[in-house]
């Protein structure tokens, strides 16, 4: 299996995650819609949340997300699946940090627990903030 990504600049033969683990869930029987489907909205707000806690990393405190890039849904997502949220650092610029954050997950009756099937990845912009709530250098404390 051969998968492009905007983050790859190369073919990769083996895909692999990209990244940091920075958040791990279990997808349950309540985050699910009326069908009993995960939907992709649960998704981004939980790559939001890793995008905030590795941007926050640099910025030593407050982020918030001013823009997602680009994002396509590679495989669903189904109750019992664990859930891997992958983050990088891309680009630091004065109040703001892109993240690229990829969503691995390990099927229900998956036997290999390292066997992990790509879901999604995007490009998420961050902004520093003060305490305020005004947006700050990436490089200073709240």
């Amino acid at each position: 299996m051969r998968v492009v990504t905007p983050a790859m600049t190369d073919i990769d033969d083996t895909p692999a995650p990209q990244g940091q683990l920075t958040l791990k869930l279990l997808a349950t029987r309540q985050d699910t819609n009326l069908h009993g489907d995960i939907p992709g909205g649960w998704l981004v707000a939980r790559m939001d949340e890793a995008a905030e806690v590795a941007a926050g990393r640099e910025a030593l405190g407050r982020t918030a997300n001013v823009a997602i890039e680009a994002m396509d849904f590679l495989c669903p997502v189904r109750v019992g699946s664990m859930v891997n949220i992958f983050t990088r650092v891309s680009e630091i610029g004065h109040s703001s940090i892109k993240i690229d954050v990829e969503v691995w997950i390990r099927a229900p009756h998956e036997r290999d627990p390292q066997e992990l099937h790509k879901v999604t990845e995007a490009r998420f912009v961050m902004v520093a903030l003060d305490e305020n709530g005004r947006i700050r250098g990436v490089r200073q404390h709240d």
